[in-house]
């Protein structure tokens, strides 16, 4: 008797952790368009982005240490060093990009209520 046909992921396990970065920034992308202006001040968003250099030289120790480790079932298998898939590396500009985006237009909104003071 034949086995049944494996059926396809859609999409492959190793795409999760990519495509929810991309999902992260295509949601809060709009937010420059309404105003964040995130984007406009790149210094400003480099020293934003800047701590993310920290965690991400800890996470290459603590994956070379063993201490944890980033399962290749969910990455694209690409490695910026021993054991450091990109979307590792992506995910601290991603994350605190978004944020950032969040909060400028936060900001922006309580800032522009009327009667409000900053």
């Amino acid at each position: 008797m034949p086995s049944a046909p494996e059926v396809m992921a859609f999409p492959p396990d190793e795409w999760h952790y990519a495509l929810a970065l991309a999902a992260c920034l295509a949601i809060t992308l709009p937010l420059e368009f309404a105003g964040a202006r995130v984007y406009r001040r790149p210094r400003r968003l480099l020293r934003a982005l800047a701590p993310a250099l920290l965690f991400l030289a800890w996470d290459v120790v603590a994956i070379g240490a063993g201490v944890w480790e980033i399962s290749p079932v969910y990455t694209l298998g690409v490695r910026l060093a021993p054991g450091l898939p990109v979307e590792e590396a992506l995910f601290f500009v991603t994350i605190p990009l978004c944020a950032l985006l969040t909060f400028e237009t936060v900001r922006r909104i309580r800032v522009g209520k009327v009667g409000e003071r900053r």
